[in-house]
């Protein structure tokens, strides 16, 4: 007789899954006739419905056969045992857990405006109401899309239409969108070391991309104008992960080079919002909007989860755009870009950004603390942008022995090799200390000090 250990809830639906795994494994084999309802009910403590419930599903499904009168056999599923090995989940892998982690990118939790944000949630579902379920124009929300050409002309000094700003769910969407634009069958350019995502989401959408190596001036010029590329993707205010920052004469270089060959520069600026030490850096879009796209996400500034990225397209672009996408939707709710707009018109996300400066500039100070204290030699590389520095430590015999040794003390870390897709001897050694995510309190041993 059948033995099953069933839950104390839905035993009919437990009973269904236990009889069905085992004609799905062989265990029950085809032809072999079940237990009468009634029999097996008194075996396993069950009422007869929920035996009869269990035995018509399976029957519904085809996993059994009623012949009247007889009773109910084991049906021929020939795909069963396949489709279970086929099937079967791999055991979780266990979390390690740090006490400090040094690679996330995501702020801690307690720095996102939670009332802030509540409140013009309540604001916009009072004024906009049935507004809010209509149908998001492919390029985005207006409102929102002007709220950003302020904001980069306020913040960024850079003087935007914003008929030419696009809304997007991330950076990696607004890729997508670029390499439709300029064409999949094209050469792109990306540097090395490189965030691995950039070079990853191009090959997803079909782009094929050679490298560009990064030197302590950002992406190697000379490099760029050989490469035959139709884009090239840099972050020339603050490279990741070697926080390099491109010169002017060199980022004039690189526009003639766009100017010259029609190509485009696709500007990542997506941590230009945390410059701790004097102004932001001019954008590159700034200084020729014809060649350069502009691209920057609200991820480091809010949260990544919220999915709202944006770019500024050159004119010709634009066009093409409204050719390819202007029968589709937007694919940021209007919701969320509606409570942005907002946030950025009524100086709440300045004030907001302004907090987290000086929350960083605090954390930073600390790390530096900590890192001088160090009894190795080392030499501490960064440029007072961003949230990340990197620390070359040589008396490490390898990256491998760097990340162990931090391990030993809890500590999550990468080095810049993480980030090579071509093997760099000039980066060996070299940490990257990336502290969005560092608790200060953590670095203080529990007191407030914000």
């Amino acid at each position: 007789m059948l033995t099953y250990q069933l839950p104390e809830r839905n035993k009919y639906y437990a009973l269904y899954v236990a009889l069905r795994g085992d004609i799905s494994r062989g265990k029950l084999a085809a032809g072999e006739k079940l237990p009468s309802k009634r029999a097996l009910a008194e075996h396993l403590g069950l009422s007869v419905i929920t035996v009869q419930t269990a035995y018509e599903q399976l029957l519904a499904e085809g996993y059994v056969l009623s012949r009247q009168r007889r009773g109910y056999f084991v049906a021929e599923v020939n795909a069963g045992k396949a489709t279970a090995a086929q099937y079967s989940v791999a055991p979780a892998r266990e979390k390690e857990e740090y006490a400090y982690d040094l690679c996330s990118g995501r702020a801690p939790s307690r720095l996102f405006p939670f009332s802030v944000w509540a409140k013009l949630m309540r604001y916009t579902l009072a004024e906009e109401g049935g507004h809010l379920l209509e149908r998001v124009p492919c390029d985005g929300d207006w409102a929102l899309k002007v709220a950003i050409a302020n904001y980069l002309y306020r913040f960024r000094g850079f003087a935007v239409d914003p008929r030419y700003v696009v809304l997007g769910a991330g950076a990696e969407y607004l890729y997508g969108v670029i390499v439709q634009l300029l064409g999949r069958e094209k050469p792109y350019a990306v540097e090395n070391p490189v965030y691995g995502r950039v070079p990853r989401t191009y090959a997803l959408n079909g782009a094929r991309c050679s490298l560009i190596p990064v030197g302590d001036k950002g992406a190697d010029v000379e490099a760029a104008e050989n490469s035959g590329a139709c884009a090239l993707h840099i972050s020339p205010s603050h490279q990741y992960p070697t926080g390099a920052v491109m010169p002017a004469d060199n980022r004039s270089r690189l526009i003639a080079w766009a100017e010259r060959t029609g190509a485009y520069i696709i500007e990542d600026d997506y941590d230009s919002e945390f410059r701790l030490f004097g102004k932001p850096l001019q954008t590159m879009a700034g200084m020729n909007g014809e060649r350069v796209i502009y691209l920057n996400t609200f991820s480091k500034t809010l949260a990544p989860s919220l999915r709202m990225g944006y770019m500024v397209l050159p004119p010709v672009l634009y066009a093409r755009y409204r050719a390819l996408y202007g029968e589709s939707a937007n694919v940021v709710p209007l919701f969320e870009q509606k409570t942005l707009a907002r946030m950025l018109d009524g100086g709440y996300f300045e004030r907001h950004v302004n907090r987290l400066k000086n929350y960083y500039r605090g954390v930073r100070a600390l790390l530096l603390e900590k890192l001088n204290s160090l009894n190795i030699e080392k030499q501490i590389i960064e440029t007072g942008g961003g949230l990340h520095l990197t620390v070359r430590l040589p008396d490490f015999e390898s990256d491998n022995a760097i990340k162990e040794a931090a391990k030993a003390r809890g500590i999550k870390i990468k080095c810049v090799s993480d980030y090579l897709l071509t093997a760099d001897p000039r980066y060996d050694r070299i940490a990257v200390i990336n502290y969005s995510s560092v608790d200060k309190d953590t670095l203080t041993g529990g007191k407030n000090e914000t």
